[in-house]
Order: C-alpha cells, then structure tokens, then sequence
C-alpha cells in the first residue's frame, strides 16, 4: 500500500487527439531551422546559445491557432523545432575546430565533400542521442527525483496558451526591431563599434630605459543579440563575463605592450610603413596582435581548468547519472512493450539497436575512409563513440532533470569526449600525419552532438510526459528534425565562415572563424587541444599560465571562472555589449523588487522579458545569416549607401531605447495582473 499519488496527465491516454500531422511537422522543422541557425550564429559570435524550447512553443502555438491545433500538436512542433538548437551547439562547439586547426583549409571547409562529411557527424551524433533517450525515456522522466524546471515551464506555456494567452506578440515584435537594428547598422546609418587606443606617457628609469605603452579603450558592440544574452544570463553572470575582458584589456594587454615596446609594434607585418613612435593605428594593431597570439591563448588553458572545474563541481551528480545510466539501460532491456498505454510508448528496442549498429558503422566509415585512419584506429574509435555518446547523452539528460538546458555544460562533457578520445587514439598509434586530429575532432563532434540532442530530448520528453504527448512520435519527429538541421546546419557554418572571410578581404581584416566576428570560442579550445595532444603543436607556456590562472580563480571561491575566460577570449565590445544586457535586466529586477510582485507576477515579468531578448536574438541572427550570404558573393550591405561617417552615438541612444523597451514592457505586463 502507499499514499503516493498517482501522475496524470493534463490529455489522458484514454483521448484521441491529433498530434503527428503533417502541418504540425512542417512548422516544426521550419522552426528547427530557423532556431538553429540563429543559434549557431549566436554562439559563433558570443560563445553562448540560449534554449530554443519557449521561442518554439511560443510561434508554434501561434501559428497553430490560425489552423485551430490541438495542444498536443502545440506540444510535438515545440519538440521537433528546439531541436535545431541542439544539432547547432553541437556543430558550432566542433566544427569549426577543423578550419582553426587547419585540417580542412578555406576552400576545402566549403566544398561538397566537407559538407557531407560534416553532415554525416551531425546526423550520426544527433540520431544516437534521440536513440539513446528512447531507451532510457521512461525510468528518467519518472524519476521524482528529477524537478525538470524548464520542462514543467515549457508545459505550463502550453497549457496557458489554451486560454489565449500565448506572448507571441513580444517574441515577433522583438525580431523585428532586431533584424532592423541589424541591417541599419550594416548599412551604416550608425557606427556599430568604437575603439580607440589611448598612448600613456613615456616612462624613463634610472638606467636610461624608455618604455612606451597604452591601452585600447572601446564602447559596446550596437547589438540586439548581445543585449538579448546579457539579458538572459542576467546581471551577475554577464559582469563574471565582463571581468574577463576588463583583465584582458585593462591588465594583460597593456602590461604585456609595456613590456615588448616600440620595437615590436614597429616590426609587426600589420604595421608597415606606420611609425610606431607617433601612430596611434600601430599601437592599436599591435593591441589587437597581443590579445591574440598570447591573451586568447591564455584564456584556452584558463577555459581547459574551468570545463574540469565545472564538472568536478557536478560530480556527484555526474557520478549518480553514470550508475543510473546502467542500472536504467537494464531496466529499459526488462521493459515489455505490449499492452503499454499511448503516453509511455516509446520507439522499439529492435529498432534502437539496429539504428545504434548503424551509428558505429558510419563512424567506422568516417574514421576509416574519409579520415584515413588505420583499421585498428576506426574500430577503437568507433568503440570509443558508441560508449561515450551513451554515458554523456545519459548524463546531459540526468543533469538538465536537475538545473534545465540551459545551464547544461555540454562543452565540458565535449571536452572531457576529445580528452579521452585522444589520448586512446595516440596509445593506437595515431598522429597528425594519419588523420588523428580529424579523427579526434569528428568523435568529438559525434559525441557532443548526441549529448547535446539527448540533454534538450529528456527536456522536451518531460514535457510532453506532463501535457500527455506520445513518446514514439516525438521520438520519430525528433529523428526528422535531427535529419533536416543535419543536412542545414553545416550550410550555415559555411555562409557565415565564407561571409566573415569576404567581409575581412573588403574591411581589412582576417576573417573567418577564430576571427573579431567569429570568435567560436569553444571550437578554439577543441582544436588546440586536439593538436596539442595528436600533433605536439601545444603553445605550453602560455596554456600552462592560463592554466594556473584557472586554478587561482577557483582559490578565490568564484563559482563560473569559465565565463571569465570566454570574456577574456572574445573582442572587448562583445563583452561589453552582453554586460550591457545584464545591467538592463538587473534594472528591470530592482524595479520589480521595489513594487513587491507576488509570485505570478514575478514569473510574467521572467517570461515576457525571455521572449523579448530570445525575439532580439532571433531577428538579428536571421539578418545577419541575410547578410552573410550577400557577403559570400562580395555584396556588402555597407557600401550601398554613402553618407559620410556613421555615428557611434546614434546606435548608443538605439541601445537606450531597447534597454527602457527591456524594462517597461515586462513591467506593464505584470501590473496588468493585479487585482
């Protein structure tokens, strides 16, 4: 006997609703796209990406009441569109690790063969994390033990939408203004950036020693997107960010100018024929050349320490989730599939098997024959990815039970899977010369993908446990949905990498990934690592500083150091720009606090302000994936119109508006709740 209660859903097995329909499908891939690629954009520029389920139930809701859907359609468009995300961190994370490494050059990251290849790894780690989910599906999204705060948010979305209160207006009127925002600043009707490098004072000793120096001050990147991050992770979180790039700017590059002189900045290539005793575009060159061939460097190893960190930290969880993950697999294999009711059905275990076996073999395939690898090397790695995407897509789904998507450290686990990865490969006898660095960075990429899918599937299953979805067709359109971002995302990769290369050529920068627009400060990470290990290319004195640096911000008892590096890691503006959106939302929560919402409130003020940042980011990413295509055929929206110098105040006082927009709008919607 026991007291327990027992679950039911808000759709009873019992009713006959539709759910897998054809337009429900369609909106859901549209939106797996279109999330996707505002994803990748993101977190090529900012290191971040946000979690794609409450954009996907809000325009899917949207869209649906036009047709007069059903909720559990509602609720299968939102599966299938958050997916995208997940296929998109995995690609950003890795993918690029091959053009910054130099495995794949310009032309060949661009061509056919790179293209299939890349999507095979997508498609490959994406349809292991759905498989893996299917197994382990039903003793996860039981588990009491497991609150699923994003999940339970998502479902009671749904469930408020049903009497009309869907919140699609705020998230569709913010990709507007992002996407205008975006392509005015493109058209330079104002200045997106502003830098100037400020010269000190020339400092004489006592031996008669000259030394020269200064420090490159600058205001925030005009960006919806970098406001919509800084507005999600909130205030704390984006002033962490911020302390990085303010140690970086502020402490190492100026000492480091300091310490190298006039003489370097007058024999850097960038600088010829500028006299570095009086040009102040030389000291700033050589500014920009320091922070990246040594700063960033330093925060790569910083970032090696926090990944370990951060899973240290969860290593009691990460401990309990690997048990579960074999006891639940035993389980799951004891599990009878007739007579089940339609909410706890999920895919057959005959055809997970077969689509796990299929999974090894194109390993094998990409390993072997496209990567050139040994036999013995494909079969270990093949072996290796089949057992590591298994405990990580487990564990990714254990630990978004826990804290939810959007804290889930995907990057870290992708880490520790290249680590191991490598290390096993090199003990097989691989290096650079036979295709280990590939070989390493593809397993990785198959792995992160898996765990990336199978984090945002726990998540979007327990949703639809609540709301009463049918696990099998959310399973199947989740496979459609991997399909399809698979064969899209890498195409994205390849138009912002492409446009990034021609508008350097056109504005006089290096473009491309690694570059001022596209930082891919993960991939960075990846491809150091994996050549460091594989090829013996590691820069260790300045991995080793960055290293200690880590560990000295974990004495100090600072919970999120690897924030602090990625801010060291990306341009000054960028950080600037996100510690701009955090400052906007902390304004937002002293206002709240001061008129003393009750809880309901407090949530509508959270929910409005989510869809306005997620809109903003949204609407410039699309715009600026517009753009990036422009750019691969040399169409630069920036000389379509001539109107002299653009200024950078015009785009402060549009940073303004959008901060007061930020604040107001939430805060009418809550007050519109009183009694």
């Amino acid at each position: 006997m026991t007291d327990e209660k027992k679950f039911v859903p808000f759709i009873s097995a019992n009713e006959n609703m539709k759910e897998f329909t054809i337009r429900a499908l369609l909106i859901g891939l549209v939106l797996a796209v279109v999330l996707g690629a505002a994803n990748a954009y993101l977190g090529l520029k900012a290191g971040m990406t946000i979690a794609a389920t409450y954009p996907a139930a809000v325009i899917g809701m949207a869209i649906l009441r036009f047709f007069k859907g059903s909720i559990l359609e509602e609720n299968f468009t939102r599966t299938v569109g958050s997916i995208g995300e997940s296929v998109a961190a995995g690609a950003i994370f890795t993918l690029p690790a091959f053009y910054i490494s130099g495995v794949w050059s310009g032309e060949e990251f661009s061509s056919i063969n790179s293209y299939l290849t890349a999507s095979l790894i997508l498609i490959t780690g994406g349809t292991l994390g759905v498989l893996f989910v299917a197994l382990l599906r039903r003793v996860m999204v039981e588990d009491k033990e497991l609150p699923f705060p994003e999940s339970v948010a998502a479902a009671e979305i749904h469930k408020t939408g049903q009497g009309g209160a869907g919140g699609s207006k705020y998230l569709f009127s913010a990709m507007i203004v992002g996407a205008l925002v975006k392509i005015a600043g493109d058209l330079r009707l104002f200045a997106t950036e502003w830098t100037h490098f400020i010269k000190t004072s020339t400092a004489s000793f006592a031996n008669g020693k000259m030394l020269e120096g200064g420090f490159l001050a600058g205001g925030p990147n005009i960006s919806p997107a970098y406001l919509g991050v800084g507005y999600i992770i909130g205030p704390k979180l984006s002033a962490l960010n911020f302390s990085g790039s303010v140690m970086a700017w502020g402490l190492m590059v100026p000492m480091l100018l300091m310490m190298l002189g006039s003489s370097f900045v007058a024999s850097l290539p960038v600088n010829e024929g500028l006299d570095a005793s009086t040009s102040i575009v030389a000291w700033e060159n050589a500014a920009n050349v320091v922070w990246r061939e040594i700063v960033r460097i330093i925060a790569i190893g910083g970032m090696l320490v926090a990944a370990c960190f951060t899973l240290y930290r969860m290593r009691s969880s990460l401990g309990t989730g690997l048990r579960r993950s074999v006891k639940d697999l035993k389980r799951a294999a004891q599990g009878s599939e007739e007579n089940i009711d339609r909410t706890e059905k999920d895919l057959k275990s005959s055809w997970i098997l077969i689509g796990i076996c299929a999974a090894a073999v194109l390993t094998f395939i990409i390993t072997y024959f496209i990567f050139h690898t040994s036999i013995l090397v494909a079969v270990v790695a093949s072996t290796i990815m089949i057992v590591l995407a298994f405990f990580f897509a487990a564990v990714s789904g254990y630990l978004v039970g826990i804290i939810g998507s959007s804290n889930n450290p995907i990057s870290g686990l992708t880490l520790t899977a290249l680590v191991v990865t490598a290390i096993v490969l090199v003990a097989c006898g691989v290096d650079a010369s036979h295709g280990g660095v590939a070989a390493v960075l593809g397993i990785a990429a198959i792995v992160c993908v898996a765990a990336a899918v199978g984090g945002e599937m726990f998540q979007d299953l327990k949703a639809g446990h609540i709301l009463g979805g049918t696990p099998w067709r959310m399973q199947i359109g989740d496979i459609i949905g991997v399909l399809i971002s698979g064969f899209v995302m890498f195409g994205v990769l390849i138009i912002l990498n492409q446009g990034d290369i021609n508008m350097g050529i056109e504005q006089g920068y290096q473009g491309g990934f690694g570059s001022k627009n596209l930082s891919a400060p993960q991939a960075g990470l990846m491809a150091t690592l994996s050549q460091g290990i594989v090829g013996g290319q590691m820069t260790w004195a300045l991995i080793t500083a960055g290293m200690i640096l880590g560990f000295a911000f974990i004495l100090m008892g600072i919970k999120s150091p690897m924030l602090i590096f990625v801010g060291m890691y990306l341009p000054f503006n960028t950080v600037f720009a996100i510690f701009a959106g955090g400052l906007i939302k902390g304004i937002l929560d002293l206002y709240a606090a001061r008129r003393k919402y009750n809880e309901r409130q407090i949530a509508t003020v959270e929910n409005t302000g989510v869809l306005l940042a997620s809109g903003m980011i949204a609407g410039e990413a699309l715009m600026g994936l517009v753009i990036a295509i422009f750019a691969m055929f040399n169409i630069f929206f920036s000389n379509m119109l001539s109107i002299g110098s653009p200024l950078y105040s015009i785009g402060i006082v549009i940073v303004l508006i959008i901060g007061y927009f930020f604040v107001n709008i939430p805060l009418k919607k809550a007050d519109s709740m009183k009694k």
